[in-house]
């Protein structure tokens, strides 16, 4: 006889997926928002500057550090995280799942305490910049070990239960970025400013940290972890009592295990779609869109909030809806060719953001004068791909057979990470065209 599952009470357990889910990616967007914060920190008249024609026009003078920090600093991040996204299939075997997840948040937290104790530290630029740089890869790594072990935790529970973790992930950037305004408009200065942004950060991972603690003495969550435990003993039980009875049979089983070249033969272009989506985006964002300043006002407030709002609340906020478009309308198709066309067009967003005011700039002309083109590429090109990148993740495990789903969603959100890093190696060369 069945047992009825008990009900999730006030939505306890949804809550806490949403907050882990905001938790494993507002580290990497709090650092990402502070762009104007670190790049402050690294202004210095000794180090090698960029000629007095370049330096006009950008209006400023900057430093190679400065210059430098959005493409390292993404390339330091991305990297990171594809590593670790491979290792955690390992992990996840050695290392118990509250290790993981309370190690990890743990360590972020310590990170964002220690950044925040910096802001109020002098130090030499070239030092600030190497350990910022140390921190970003420290919070990636565990990062990607925290993302992994948290799908791993709401595969326990109903299908229904990944998309709080998603929407706790999509409002991340827009929650950073929020934060990082209401930093500025409290008129603070800049240091002061960041050193409350961080501590808001110290507190969302703190909660995060209490609701996993929660998480284990909740009735529903309980009684779905206690059936997946019982589901595999009594699994390992009927393999043992087979092995003994019929090796033979055994050997049938290991047969059935369909090798991931099988599966990724599958899903293969959906694969390579995704990829190319976050190989163009994080190509362009933030090393270039970061760099873009305002036409339409010298030195005044718009000028000053134009990148926080115009580049990472635009983008997170356009980004979120196009997922969660994706809950009502699914077109294309996944067998549909359309789909990959639509993300190899995604391509032009290359060529129209270096065209915009980028500086400083080397080569190429300043051809979208006005800060209303960068809004609208902004507005489309982050819309597009939050939902086609949506899309891929979506289809991926529909293209297989139920038992290769939980490896073709490991096959995605490998070439998932891998598009990140492409993308941060080719920001580059991107920028160094501009």
């Amino acid at each position: 006889m069945a047992i009825s599952s008990p009900r999730d009470k006030y939505f306890g357990v949804w809550l806490i997926f949403f907050i882990l889910g905001l938790g494993t990616l507002l580290p990497w967007n709090f650092f990402m928002t502070a762009t104007m914060y670190f790049t402050s920190r690294l202004k210095d008249s000794s180090l090698v500057h960029y000629s007095a024609n370049q330096t006009e026009a950008a209006g400023e003078h900057r430093s190679v550090l400065e210059a430098k920090f959005n493409n390292v600093m993404t390339l330091c991040a991305m990297l990171p995280l594809l590593l670790c996204t491979c290792l955690n299939s390992f992990l996840h075997s050695l290392i118990p799942q509250r290790l993981r997840v309370m190690g990890s948040l743990i360590i972020i937290m310590f990170v964002f305490i220690a950044t925040a104790i910096l802001v109020k530290l002098p130090l030499e630029p070239l030092p600030f910049f190497c350990v910022t740089m140390v921190k970003i890869v420290i919070i990636n790594s565990f990062g990607a070990v925290l993302q992994g072990s948290l799908f791993g935790m709401a595969g326990l529970l109903p299908a229904s239960y990944t998309t709080p973790i998603m929407s706790g992930q999509g409002l991340a950037g827009t929650f950073a970025a929020f934060a990082m305004i209401c930093a500025i408009t409290s008129g603070s200065e800049l240091h002061d400013a960041a050193f409350g942004y961080f501590i808001t950060a110290c507190v969302v991972i703190f909660l995060s940290i209490l609701s996993y603690i929660l998480l284990p003495r909740l009735e529903f969550f309980q009684f779905h972890q206690d059936r997946n435990r019982k589901q595999r003993a009594d699994e390992d039980n009927s393999v043992n009592l087979m092995n003994r009875e019929n090796n033979d049979e055994a050997a049938d089983q290991n047969k059935q295990r369909v090798p991931m070249i099988e599966i990724f033969k599958k899903i293969w272009l959906l694969a390579l779609s995704v990829c190319f989506t976050f190989t163009v985006t994080i190509g362009t964002f933030p090393a270039i869109t970061a760099d873009t300043k305002s036409t339409l006002a010298d030195g005044g407030l718009w000028e000053r909030y134009f990148i926080p709002v115009g580049c990472f609340l635009l983008f997170n906020l356009c980004d979120w809806g196009g997922r969660s478009l994706t809950a009502i309308c699914m077109w294309p198709r996944k067998d549909s060719l359309l789909l990959p066309v639509s993300i190899v067009c995604r391509l032009v967003f290359i060529p129209l953001f270096m065209l915009c005011n980028v500086q400083p700039r080397l080569n190429l002309p300043v051809v979208f004068h006005h800060d209303g083109w960068f809004i609208f590429f902004m507005i489309l090109f982050a819309f597009s791909n939050g939902y086609l990148a949506s899309l891929c993740m979506c289809f991926g495990p529909e293209n297989v057979l139920p038992h290769e789903s939980e490896s073709a969603g490991a096959i995605m959100a490998f070439f998932l990470s891998l598009g990140l890093a492409s993308g941060a190696a080719l920001s580059f060369l991107l920028r160094a065209l501009v």
